[in-house]
């Protein structure tokens, strides 16, 4: 994973409103603490954010979600950020960036969130699966027909994480699985505690479409996994019966290839992505005891 870093502080998001958007210039900047790397956020007044794409990997994410959100969020039973400008790069900051609209809520764990998640995450992936993708280009990253261009940097991390064949078989399951082959969904492919929103334990909204697009539908049915336990994974399944077990084999493994890359790279810099890496390949092996 690439890791230039771009610096941003509240200085610079000040300069590039004063000098971009002068109409929202003055208002307070404040810097919001979260569990994510992939971007700076930046509360500017009470109803806006600032996003700023922090590492190389992600420069291109303002300017996808700026033409992805408007197309799915009418779809969608909980609400996501409302772009409402795209900012361009400047000496200083090497990216396009963009404000969007604050959206209020809490990032919780599955324990601490009303019984019926599962049922609201499985409406919401059927809402957005359901949006008419024709003509539209699929992803390039999660949710591709072929994963195995990944097989040896995902061999290599269960490798460095002590080797446990049940990672090795529930990703030479995944590969084995027969491939989705029909049209492409829409997808936001990063479902994970991070990514979620709750008011009073309610899913209320996702945020994040940095890595949305087109593809399989088996990379939004990893949530199962990156958020839920046993019990909402059975509640979210009965939800989505259209999917077969070839679809939730390619779901596992794309779990898996989030989860044992991310936790030897975030383990010492990012505890709560760490975390969900870490959570998340304990859910997959305590299935496969069963």
């Amino acid at each position: 994973m690439p890791n230039a870093v771009a610096h941003t502080d509240v200085s610079l998001v000040d300069e590039l409103v004063r000098t971009q958007f002068p109409r929202w210039h003055g208002l307070p900047i404040v810097q919001v603490e979260h569990g994510g790397t992939s971007n700076a956020m930046y509360r500017l007044g009470d109803e806006l954010a600032v996003r700023l794409p922090r590492l190389d990997w992600a420069k291109d994410e303002a300017v996808k979600e700026a033409a992805t959100v408007p197309l799915v969020a009418p779809h969608l039973p909980v609400a996501v950020p409302e772009p409402l400008a795209l900012g361009k790069p400047i000496e200083s900051y090497p990216h396009r960036w963009s404000v969007v609209r604050w959206l209020s809520g809490d990032i919780a764990g599955v324990e601490d969130v009303d019984a019926d998640t599962p049922v609201r995450l499985a409406e919401l992936v059927h809402a957005l699966h359901g949006i008419d993708a024709t003509g539209r280009p699929w992803t390039t990253y999660r949710g591709r027909l072929d994963a195995s261009d990944n097989d040896e940097p995902v061999r290599g991390c269960i490798a460095q994480l002590g080797g446990d064949p049940r990672l090795v078989a529930i990703w030479e399951e995944a590969l084995a699985a027969p491939r989705w082959d029909r049209p492409g969904r829409w997808l936001h492919a990063d479902l994970h505690q991070g990514n979620l929103l709750f008011t009073g334990g309610r899913l209320t909204g996702v945020i994040d479409w940095g890595t949305a697009g087109v593809g399989d539908p088996a990379a939004d049915l990893m949530t199962a996994w990156l958020y839920l336990d046993e019990r909402g994974r059975k509640a979210f399944r009965r939800e989505l019966p259209e999917f077969d077990d070839a679809t939730w084999a390619r779901a596992r493994g794309w779990a898996l290839h989030l989860a044992v890359l991310a936790l030897p790279y975030y383990r010492d810099t990012n505890r709560f992505l760490a975390g969900i890496a870490s959570r998340t390949i304990e859910q997959l092996l305590a299935e496969r005891a069963r």
